[in-house]
């Protein structure tokens, strides 16, 4: 006898290939995509996002809304910029995104890009969490923090450094 569960795992692709208008045909699994049931500041409406890397940009994912195909948000991981970046997450962040290992989920941070990105900077006050098992996120304000809203990146003279994504 098939349960609901049984139907519904068995009907989810294994991959889907979708024509996006900033990165072009792109393919990607189920497990890159996280339910914002809160939606982001700016975008509430907007609750389906995948995590896209690219070649060109190894050190950046991409949030690509599904739920409008023009918007997509350049993010990085705070900790491989930032060695004393450490957030305090909030217990309704934890509670509501049901992370009980720190292994469960990943931290994202907006990368902000002026024009002809001649200012790159993060956003460290409110960090993306994602929740690797059950793929939904959430945006977190750290209030009482001193964490600011567009900390400047580092400019390193190695290759590895972060360049400013493109399309930002």
């Amino acid at each position: 006898m098939l349960t609901m569960n049984d139907i519904s795992v068995q009907s989810i692709p294994e991959s889907t290939t979708m024509d996006f208008p900033r990165f072009g045909t792109f393919t990607f699994s189920p497990s890159d995509v996280f339910e914002f049931t809160w939606g982001l500041p700016g975008f509430p409406n907007l609750h389906r996002w995948v995590a896209l890397t690219l070649d060109t940009q190894p050190n950046f994912v991409w949030l690509q809304s599904l739920d409008d195909l023009n918007v997509a948000i350049p993010t990085a991981d705070p900790y491989a910029l930032f060695d004393d970046y450490a957030p305090r997450i909030p217990a309704y962040a934890i509670a509501s995104l049901a992370i009980a290992e720190p292994t469960d989920f990943a931290t994202l941070c907006v990368v902000i890009v002026s024009q002809n990105a001649e200012e790159i900077s993060m956003n460290l006050f409110a960090p993306i969490l994602l929740n690797l098992n059950n793929h939904r996120g959430r945006q977190v304000p750290l209030d009482g923090s001193s964490y600011p809203v567009r900390m400047p990146l580092p400019r390193k003279a190695n290759a590895a450094a972060p360049t400013a994504p493109h399309g930002a």
